[in-house]
């Protein structure tokens, strides 16, 4: 018995010692941080950026087949660091490729608007050969997980995505180029500077390829966004989840607006949007100049999560009145093989003015936070 608890309590030291040593290690050389300009430079800034805890490149888009059949996609892969630079000088130097500190999440979805189902699936690796990862090499971009895949140049943009029940293969075609939100890309997502990430958008791509449903390979064309986002700050602890909005309008600009929410149900004065002219020149859009009324709302048959099922947006500066719906009202993901967090992610479309000139348009609306606040959350 002696024997047994001096070597229970050796292990014991040891283990504390270890935690003492990666504590001080994460202390010393702590995730980057987002505080100020990102001085994004591209191609290279369409790759990964180890070391910044979160990460995401997410695409979505309307699409049309000869028919007339309308689609929604959306497809989203995450880049999630579990431990701070530095903290693996704790551990043995790496011996193998199969060790990593990265691990890749992925979300796909289909809507299927005419047929009125939605469909989603999601993907989870560490790091591996063959299994996920991220690669650039002369300019161009390559992330996959498992067998969902995305290699871009800026320029072009192919999407695969193959699961049981729908898939789609895509190639979008940059009609303008990167828009930076924010100051020059840092976007800010809290009071403190460092409640930020380095944001940046192709708000205007040109789809074609097919989608797959029920075994039918369909042909379609249509319009797509890209979002690539990274940071290492959680939200503030006072917000619970976010509103955001993608939309490509009729007159050849596109509008985004993320709108911060407050656990009391307000928005946070931090929240803010861009829009792009015809030309493709960037405004930046203050709280104070955006307006949102909720005249409907719909609820979660599964999570009884309610969440908003149509938006009046009005932005002053530009006269932009817009009514927003979506294209189905369940466009509910539940991901609790991957992230863990519900939210709502829907194709949407949009009639309003511009200037008191009729217009309509397409998009994307992402709700976060209705089901359980996001905090921390991954």
């Amino acid at each position: 018995m002696g024997y047994r608890r001096a070597r229970g309590v050796l292990f014991f030291l040891s283990l504390v010692a270890l935690m003492e040593v990666l504590c001080c290690l994460a202390q010393e050389a702590p995730y980057h941080s987002v505080t100020g300009p990102c001085n994004l430079n591209f191609p290279k800034d369409h790759g990964a950026h180890p070391g910044y805890q979160t990460e995401w490149w997410y695409y979505t888009g309307n699409l049309q087949s000869e028919k007339g059949d309308r689609y929604g996609f959306q497809l989203t892969f995450f880049r999630r660091q579990i431990s701070p630079p530095g903290a693996d000088r704790a551990w043995p130097k790496p011996t193998s490729a199969w060790r990593t500190q990265q691990i890749f999440l992925a979300h796909a979805a289909l809507t299927d608007i005419g047929e009125k189902r939605f469909y989603h699936a999601e993907q989870m690796s560490r790091e591996m050969p063959g299994l996920a990862g991220t690669h650039q090499e002369g300019g161009t971009t390559s992330i996959f997980v498992k067998n969902w895949s995305m290699i871009s140049d800026g320029k072009e943009h192919l999407l695969k995505v193959d699961t049981e029940t729908f898939s789609f293969n895509l190639k979008l075609r940059s009609e303008k180029p990167p828009v930076l939100h924010g100051e020059a890309g840092y976007s800010r997502k809290g009071t403190n500077p460092g409640h930020a990430s380095c944001y940046y958008s192709f708000t205007r791509l040109q789809a074609d390829g097919s989608v797959t449903v029920a075994g039918t390979s369909i042909p379609v064309r249509g319009g797509a966004w890209m979002d690539h986002e990274f940071s290492s700050a959680p939200l503030e602890p006072n917000l619970e989840g976010w509103d955001w909005f993608s939309l490509q309008l009729s007159n050849n600009t596109e509008l985004m607006i993320y709108l911060l929410r407050e656990k009391d149900g307000t928005y946070s004065e931090v929240s803010s949007g861009t829009f792009v002219d015809a030309s493709g020149k960037v405004v930046h859009i203050d709280y104070d100049a955006i307006s949102l009324t909720i005249p409907d709302r719909w609820k979660s048959p599964r999570t009884g999560a309610v969440y908003p099922s149509s938006w009046q947006l009005k932005v002053q500066p530009l006269q932009l009145v817009l009514n927003i719906y979506p294209n189905l009202q369940d466009q509910e993901l539940q991901t609790p093989e991957s992230t863990r967090i519900t939210y709502w992610e829907g194709s949407v479309f949009a009639t309003g003015s511009s200037a008191g000139q009729s217009l309509s348009g397409e998009g994307y609306v992402e709700l976060t936070g209705y089901v359980e606040a996001m905090d921390e959350r991954m």
